[in-house]
């Protein structure tokens, strides 16, 4: 059901008056009374637990009530929230239960009344909440998308901020929508929060936007003070490039004083490639979409540019490990 249906279902339903045929509970059940009144009115009826079962399919305290109606009828009942008593102890009780359009939508305890899932008042709420968080959900890749496609060479970063910030802002409207959706009553009311919340998000990304593009830097060097290792280190990287860097280097690479190597072995005890010694590095950066597999490296990696004469070569692996990889770079060029 969509949710212009589920809104109709429950004007429906809170305009719906009691029936207005008057018999008693033994009658209820019989196709006399079934024909004698609309099923657009609320019928209610005392019926009597034969039992009651655990819903073991829905996280929470649910549960399949299973009545019969006076005259025979046998009828079921999905209820969650608070129970009145432990459930097993139901069995021979006997409620007071209120059917429209052929279902039961509410339950009378002694202790008090419990909606069922047929209570059509406040089902659109869910259909409605996804429908926002879609929408609003979906203008980040629709962002993404054209900034790709058009705006891409206003920035070479992998993950610059004109593209994060609107696609952040998108994703925390489409989590506030769905929620507002949830918790609020009247579907105006969902909607009012939701321009509300809009208005905010939109006056944060502007002055976020602001403020970044305030500290934006035409020059994106990573400033990084040199440390030679005192002992061997192995840790994630790869060296991409041209000719005898074109291996990419098998994903680890091992510092040690004097003597930088590549490994595909974690451990870096087998396998080990020295890195040549006419590799000189120029800066650091981050990741740039036009580098090897689009930049697209693990979190917190940064980029070593390099050169081996006319051949640019690039060092990617985590900032934490830049020092290493400069101060031995650094060390065995300066080498006599």
């Amino acid at each position: 059901m969509s949710t212009r249906g589920a809104l109709h279902e429950e004007r429906d339903f809170r305009a719906a008056l009691a029936c207005t045929t008057t018999q008693s509970d033994s009658d209820f059940g019989s196709d006399s009374a079934s024909a004698s009144d609309s099923d657009d009115c609320l019928r209610t009826v005392t019926a009597r637990i034969d039992r009651a079962e655990r819903d073991t399919k829905h996280k929470g305290a649910s549960y399949w009530l299973y009545v019969t109606e006076p005259g025979g009828k046998k009828d079921s009942a999905w209820i969650s929230g608070h129970i009145p008593d432990s459930p097993t102890a139901w069995s021979g009780t006997h409620v007071k239960v209120t059917l429209w359009r052929g279902e039961i939508r509410y339950v009378d305890f002694p202790a008090g009344r419990l909606s069922t899932h047929a209570d059509p008042r406040g089902s659109y709420r869910p259909r409605l909440a996804a429908s926002l968080g879609i929408g609003f959900f979906g203008l980040a890749p629709l962002w993404a998308g054209y900034w790709w496609a058009r705006r891409s060479m206003v920035s070479p970063l992998r993950a610059p901020w004109q593209l994060g910030l609107p696609m952040t802002g998108a994703l925390t409207l489409a989590a506030t929508s769905a929620v507002v959706a949830l918790v609020t009553h009247g579907i105006w009311t969902a909607l009012e929060y939701v321009a509300v919340a809009a208005g905010v998000v939109l006056l944060g990304c502007t002055v976020a936007a602001l403020v970044l593009r305030r500290r934006q830097k035409a020059d994106d060097t990573i400033e990084v003070t040199p440390s030679v290792p005192t002992s061997e280190q192995c840790f994630p990287g790869s060296v991409f490039g041209e000719g005898r860097y074109s291996a990419g280097g098998g994903g680890y690479l091992i510092a040690a004083p004097g003597l930088l190597l590549t490994t595909p072995d974690p451990t870096g005890a087998f396998a080990r490639r020295p890195i040549p010694s006419t590799l000189i590095p120029i800066r650091v950066r981050p990741p740039y979409w036009t580098d090897p597999h689009g930049g697209d490296y693990a979190a917190e990696s940064v980029v070593i540019e390099c050169r081996d004469g006319d051949t640019p070569v690039v060092i990617v692996t985590k900032k934490e490990n830049v020092p290493w990889v400069l101060g031995v770079l650094q060390s065995v060029t300066t080498a006599p």
